[in-house]
């Protein structure tokens, strides 16, 4: 079976990106195939990359607050792309207060600062592929 492929995007104007870095060694170093964007991505490129890279998993890396208002504009893109099949993550500085509306959004996976990179992994291969 091929590995998990996953993109690893950093929307908007988050200027941060070393725990996206770390997470994406994490996810290598676990056998996944990783596609790290790089910084300040527009919810059009993150579902066109999506889309072109036939990834498994569309993860998001948040430091800058705006995750919401982001997750807002990708989901309808997400789902006009034919998605919705694949696993959305976000992980990063995320108030307790915006999980659900991320729930809703169709983020199954939310991982705030701290999470264990290996919880992050253990997730992804137990979720990915079965949305």
């Amino acid at each position: 079976m091929k590995p998990i492929k996953v993109l690893l995007a950093k929307p908007g104007l988050d200027g941060h990106d070393q725990g996206a870095k770390i997470v994406a060694r994490a996810l290598m170093d676990a056998g996944f195939e990783v596609i790290y964007t790089g910084l300040r991505q527009t919810p059009e490129a993150v579902a066109r990359m999506s889309l072109d890279e036939d990834v498994d998993v569309i993860a998001l890396s948040s430091m800058a607050g705006s995750h919401v208002h982001f997750c807002k504009k990708l989901k309808p893109l997400l789902e006009a792309g034919g998605l919705t099949d694949k696993l959305w993550l976000i992980g990063g500085c995320l108030p307790q207060q915006d999980h659900a509306a991320l729930r809703d959004l169709g983020f199954k996976g939310i991982f705030p600062t701290g999470s264990r990179l290996d919880a992050i992994v253990d997730y992804i291969r137990q979720n990915a592929r079965t949305v």
